[in-house]
This record gives structure tokens, sequence and C-alpha cells, in this order.
């Protein structure tokens, strides 16, 4: 078996060749395009004794924006890729005995890592989830720059009438944008053609958003009516996490799928602290967030998996352990949800029934 690691960039990538017991073998350096893999691939193969073809395993630095079109030609070819996260091979380049810091001291450090690490995520490629991703980072951006405009507007608006807003709190309506654009139209001067300038971004960027939606919610409705099946989850919600999971499959279990949503709990104790946890930093901040907002919606929901949880008798009532918890809870729905296709969140027959560690679970008072 042969391990190749890469170190990839927007220009080209790096490729270094390691044996079983991680000995360097070959590096090579190619063009980050199709034809570039193309040659990576047969500069590769051509490094296998014999004639075998199937002792290769690809471990690709996980730098999505750069790395995706790689995995995919890859993927394509019917080779074997896994993902290696950058803080990881930091780690294991800083235990190699060539100093400094380079595309090959890097790729060499993926490869090495590959090796220890049994468990490491398999690259995979679902068109579903891709559309989704791209969709709601799309809607996401049209987010922010509808908020930096609104809050541009307001300070126009402001200057030109401190009471005219008044109370109106959403400026993302319709009816609000319509009242202020009648209201502009009455005024006359350069900052009033501004402000009018700026409302007509804030008015575009709903347009999209609203158009935007109602693509995402038909793809996301034939795909995923076992999240929708789960308090609190919605569309966006549910798009959001099968976007960002990308297949639930290549998790093992839903520990390991914890753990990458950011919610599993990591220890801190020492002595007679013993069995004291904290929740992790690390992890999918856009899955973590999704899944916090579910938890804290059951939360505030009677007959609820999370609010059942958080009025328990006896709940010790720790707000960092209070979201762990509903978060993980939440985290198991996803995995256990029955009717999950493939294209969704399943694989709960591989999943350890046994939950979260007793010293994790919130111990009464």
């Amino acid at each position: 078996m042969i391990t190749v690691g890469a170190d990839v960039h927007k220009a080209r990538h790096t490729f270094v060749a390691v044996d079983t017991v991680g000995a360097k073998i070959a590096e090579t350096v190619v063009p980050a395009t199709t034809v570039g893999h193309r040659q990576a691939l047969a500069w590769a193969r051509a490094l296998l004794p014999g004639a075998e073809t199937d002792g290769l395993l690809w471990a690709v630095e996980d730098c999505r924006n750069m790395s995706n079109r790689l995995e995919r030609d890859l993927l394509a070819a019917g080779q074997s890729v896994v993902r290696v996260s950058p803080h990881l091979m930091a780690a294991h380049r800083r235990t190699g005995r060539e100093r400094g810091k380079s595309d090959p001291i890097d790729a060499l450090a993926v490869a090495r890592a590959a090796q220890r690490e049994p468990d490491l995520p398999v690259a995979s490629h679902d068109q579903i989830s891709r559309d989704l991703k791209l969709l709601t980072d799309h809607r996401d951006h049209h987010v922010v720059q509808r908020t930096s405009s609104i809050n541009r507007l307001r300070w126009h608006l402001h200057e030109l009438d401190p009471e005219f807003l008044g109370d109106t709190a959403d400026l993302t309506t319709v009816l609000a944008q319509q009242r202020i654009r009648a209201w502009l139209g009455e005024r006359s001067g350069v900052l009033v053609e501004i402000a009018a300038e700026v409302l007509a971004d804030v008015m575009d960027l709903t347009a999209r958003i609203k158009k935007l939606d109602k693509r995402i919610d038909a793809v996301v409705t034939p795909v995923s009516s076992a999240l929708r099946e789960i308090d609190g989850c919605g569309v966006l919600t549910a798009a959001k996490i099968l976007g960002e999971v990308a297949n639930v499959d290549r998790f093992p279990g839903q520990d390991q799928l914890a753990r990458y949503c950011g919610i599993a709990p990591v220890p801190v104790w020492s002595g007679r602290t013993e069995g004291t946890m904290r929740l992790t930093r690390s992890g999918n901040r856009q899955l973590n967030r999704a899944i916090h907002v579910i938890a804290l919606t059951q939360a505030r929901c009677d007959q609820t998996l999370g609010h059942a949880y958080l009025k328990r008798p006896g709940f010790r009532s720790v707000v960092t352990r209070s979201r762990a918890r509903s978060s993980w809870c939440e985290c198991r729905s996803l995995r256990r949800s029955p009717g999950c296709g493939s294209r969704e969140l399943r694989g709960a027959g591989r999943c350890s029934t046994s939950g979260p560690s007793p010293s994790w679970r919130a111990q009464p008072r």
C-alpha cells in the first residue's frame, strides 16, 4: 500500500508518496487542473510494484475550496481518498525531522497523518448535498450584504429625520421598504439620492433571498422528510445540515458525527475534578449553529426532547451543560431518524446506542 499525501493550492498541487512505514518514496508537482490530476494519478500508479493497481490511498489536506476538483477527479477514477484536517497535518509536521515549512514537507505530513489515523473521513461528493451547500452559502452571503446595506440605510434615514423610522425594526419586509421609498420620493438632495440607491440594493437583495428560499425548499423537501419531522428543524436548517454533512455514511457512528459538529465534550479534569467536561471549540461551526438552533427551539417548546431534558427533576442548571446535552440529543435524533435516505442523515444501524459517557451527564446537586 502506497499513501500519497497532497498539499493543495490554487495554482498547483504537491504530492509525496510514502510506503507502509512512512518512508518517502517520491514527490511531484502538477498543475491544479484535471490534466494535472491525471498526470499525478499516472505518476502514482507507476510507483506500484508489478501489475498492482489497487494499492493507492490518497490523503488530501482538507481545504474544500481548493481540493474539491482534485477529489472529484480522483473519485471519478475509482481511487480511495481521505481528508486530513490542517491542524492534524501541522501536528505531524512538527514531529518530523526536517525543519522548516514547504509544500513537500506539508504533503509528507499529510501522508503520514493518514497512515497513523485510521478513522479519517472518506471523501465523497453527492450532487444534492453539493447543490445545497452552494445555495445556502450563496444565501448567507446575500443576507450579510443586506444587513450591511440596511445598517447604512438606517443611518442615512436617521440623518434625514431621526423620528421617521420610529418603532420600525424590520426593514426586510416589502411593506417597510415601499413606505421608505415613498417617503424618499417626496424629498430631494444628495443624501436622499444615496439613501434611495441603498434602499434599491436592499430591495434587490430581499428579492434574491426569497428566490433562493424557494429554490432551496424545492431541493430540500423531496429528500429531508425525516429531518423536517424533528421539532425545530425548518427548511433552511435542514438544507444547512444536508449541505455541511455531505453524505453521513462517511462517519462510522453518531459519536464521530457529534465531534464533527463540535458538540461532543472534551475532558478537562485533573486530580479531584475527575469527570469534568466542557464543550469543544472545534468542529464545523455551521453545523454547530444549525443544531444549536434546533436545541434552543426545543427548549422553548413543550413536549419536545430538549424541553423534557431541561425540565427534568434535579437537573443541574448549567447553561453550557444544558446546551451540550440538548445538542447531543439532537445529533442522536438525526442519526436515528427513521426513513432517512442515502442523501440525508442515515446509518443509525451502525451507531452506538449507549449515548454519552456517564461523566458527561449533568448530575443533580
